[in-house]
């Protein structure tokens, strides 16, 4: 069904020239002015005294949408109906919007003909559905490099023939280069037994080092070994191209709330036979085609074999319809030039802590290795929650502490004991005293250049100085100590 012209569609074109026009007014793509993105001037108090702006440093976790998104949206929201069956008009545009946001995102994918692009909640929730749709004799491979959306769903009860002690899942060691991690996978494939279908799942890029992999190398590794693979793209797709046709990848998985658009969608795309061989994710209205009663009195379910067989239940529209707004929104800013102004960020970002001898910045692959906006570091003396709780309470600098959700990585990189204490976002040492946990700084096309130099400025007068307030643990966060 093709789009049709309507008011709302005539206000979001008015949207993007405004966006692509404030996007490329510069001609030097490492001094372009970043990507507008909502709540760039909202102040916020200093326990200090006086107020800032929020420098918000915390893109891999969730970043800002973009304002283009946001005012896309709001263009939509009157127009806004039910989707899929509804013979009134507004459900008819929506439906269109709907599908229309489908073709969207597959473009901004590169996938195949043939590829399935499945709406979901999250880079969480479309790893969960493939874990759920692998045939049961299937062996599952994964480093322990992994965010935990990527590493633990493989053997979760949920999934057919993967529970309990019937899961088969291989979890491969940190490599510490790139060559080293297409070796280790290579080698645990070729020595799979019996060498029946197996999957590989690994990140583009780490949402603790932001270290880029080795995908496409890891992919035709894969497929040499008759295995397939998905990739983890939520710390990818906001930062570089992706292409599912040049990496070769099976399948591919990343969150709205990471690609500007923090509205609870998330996408899986890639091959339909396994999601068409399998039971639907979710059993209900959308996902079924007919259902009828048997003669015994039971139910005959006929399912979709679309993408609807794993979208059963109302579909959100809305955060459908931001992903595909910020597919279009980064496409048409251009990927070369957000790299190129983020690697300017990050170079700004990695010299500035390198003149702070207390600062360790983690890392797997070296200083040389290829990078997204993500940099997490330790400071020697310190806390890294009650660092973490200067920078935003004496700067107004939001980043994040604790072990990200890789708590494997962080351990290996810190160099503990498996067994050593340590949980995300819970600083249990004292202000001043060690603790297993790490600050993670992250940006990306809506970060100006200001928010990154106060960063560096705050570390660097913090190492120096120490911090200005008292801080105490409360509710689990080091909070500062008002009383």
């Amino acid at each position: 069904m093709s789009a049709r012209p309507n008011a709302a569609a005539t206000a979001v074109t008015t949207v993007v020239a405004e966006a692509v026009e404030t996007a490329t007014e510069s001609a030097d793509p490492c001094c372009a002015a970043p990507l507008p993105v909502l709540g760039r001037d909202v102040t916020v108090p200093l326990v200090t005294g006086g107020e800032v702006t929020y420098a918000a440093l915390d893109y891999a976790a969730s970043a800002p949408a973009l304002q283009r998104v946001w005012d896309d949206v709001a263009a939509y929201a009157p127009y806004y109906g039910s989707v899929h069956r509804g013979a009134g008009y507004l459900s008819q545009l929506s439906t269109d919007l709907f599908e229309n946001s489908r073709a969207t995102v597959a473009e901004f994918l590169d996938c195949r003909p043939g590829d399935q692009v499945v709406f979901t909640r999250s880079t969480t929730d479309s790893l969960n559905l493939l874990a759920a749709a692998v045939p049961a004799d299937c062996q599952v491979f994964v480093f322990e490099t992994e965010h935990h959306a990527s590493l633990l769903p493989w053997g979760s009860p949920h999934a057919p023939g993967r529970g309990g002690s019937d899961a088969r899942v291989t979890y491969l060691d940190a490599p510490r280069t790139p060559a080293r991690a297409v070796e280790i996978l290579e080698r645990a494939l070729a020595a799979r037994d019996p060498h029946g279908p197996a999957l590989v799942c690994v990140t583009g890029a780490s949402n603790v080092t932001g270290e880029l992999w080795p995908v496409k190398e890891l992919a035709a590794a894969a497929h040499a070994h008759g295995a397939r693979i998905v990739l983890d793209a939520a710390q990818l797709a906001p930062h570089h191209p992706v292409s599912v046709t040049e990496l070769d990848v099976d399948w591919v998985a990343f969150s709205g709330h990471k690609l500007y658009a923090p509205f609870g969608s998330g996408v899986l795309a890639g091959r339909a036979d396994w999601l068409q061989d399998s039971q639907p994710y979710l059993a209900g209205g959308g996902a079924s085609r007919k259902v009828a009663r048997r003669a015994d009195g039971g139910v005959d379910v006929e399912w979709h074999t679309t993408a609807a067989r794993h979208e059963a239940g109302s579909p959100n529209v809305i955060g459908v319809y931001s992903i595909a707004s910020a597919c279009k929104a980064l496409t048409e800013a251009g990927f070369d030039a957000l790299v190129a102004r983020e690697d300017h960020l990050i170079a700004t970002v990695r010299a500035g802590l390198a003149e702070v001898p207390e600062v360790r910045v983690l890392s797997l692959f070296g200083d040389d290795a290829p990078r997204v906006g993500v940099i997490s570091f330790v400071v020697e003396g310190w806390n890294s929650s009650h660092f973490a709780a200067a920078l935003s309470a004496e700067y107004g600098i939001g980043v994040r502490d604790g072990l990200f959700c890789a708590h494997p990585l962080v351990r290996t990189l810190l160099g503990s004991d498996p067994q050593d204490p340590g949980e995300c976002g819970a600083p249990e040492a004292a202000p001043g005293e060690r603790s297993l946990n790490a600050i993670r700084v992250s940006f990306g096309a809506g970060t100006p250049d200001e928010h990154v130099e106060r960063f560096v400025g705050a570390v660097k007068e913090l190492v120096r100085n120490g911090a200005q307030w008292k801080y105490r643990t409360e509710d689990g966060r080091c909070v500062p100590d008002r009383g």
